[in-house]
């Protein structure tokens, strides 16, 4: 009975030091700042209505804000999440999501209709994932084409090369960072990565003032 006891005690230990690093530790988490490096974070509809003054007093420096998706989606906190991040203080980004069933012209004209341009502090970025994208899986020659469309028009009207986020997944089917020389925002969590990378996503349940429930906590170099 002991020996029942005992481990039954050991369980009870080791699942609430689970608990205690997936929702206190882990949330309040934050990588160690190298020199040029900076906070940030990146949000969408899902976060909801945000806080920004109270965001930028919890040192957060930057925020990529979804803007577009596809050909015609517009995220639908966009305009307030941009004007409210600007007002506090926190530098801006906008970035869209692409799916592989609009061509990338389309895309990018529906980004560079919905973001101000000339009010962006930093360069756009392009999400490229399979989660929730349609279910379309073109040719790898289609797909590259088709970004290749998008990143031209982006960077003709900004002036500055796209952010490429990309997951591994569709990274390994479409050879992305391998055919296109363009900044990388990469996903590594917990963990610094290597390489030369532009942004670091290092959290996605991230605790920060102003918002409700976790969100991406990203770092950038050369701010």
């Amino acid at each position: 009975m002991r020996v029942v006891l005992a481990v039954a005690l050991v369980a009870v230990l080791a699942v609430g030091a689970l608990v205690g690093v997936r929702y206190l530790w882990l949330p309040h988490s934050r990588p160690s700042l190298a020199a040029g490096e900076i906070y940030g974070i990146d949000v969408s509809h899902y976060q909801g209505e945000i806080d920004w003054p109270k965001v930028a007093g919890d040192g957060i420096d930057f925020a990529y804000i979804k803007a577009t998706e596809g050909g015609d989606t517009v995220d639908d906190h966009f305009d307030a999440n941009w004007r409210g991040a600007r007002a506090a203080g926190v530098k801006v980004g906008a970035y869209h999501f692409f799916t592989l069933c609009r061509t990338g012209a389309d895309q990018a004209a529906n980004m560079l209709e919905v973001v101000p341009v000339t009010g962006a502090d930093l360069p756009a970025a392009v999400d490229l994932e399979f989660p929730n994208n349609c279910a379309d899986r073109p040719s790898v020659a289609t797909v590259q084409r088709e970004l290749k469309d998008f990143l031209d028009a982006a960077r003709a009207a900004t002036g500055r090369p796209v952010l490429l986020y990309v997951q591994d997944e569709f990274d390994a089917q479409y050879d992305i960072t391998g055919t296109f020389d363009s900044p990388t925002w990469v996903r590594h969590l917990l963990r610094r990565p290597g390489g030369d990378w532009t942004v670091w996503q290092c959290s996605d349940l991230a605790a920060v003032d102003g918002i409700d429930g976790g969100v991406d906590l990203d770092v950038m170099r050369g701010a």
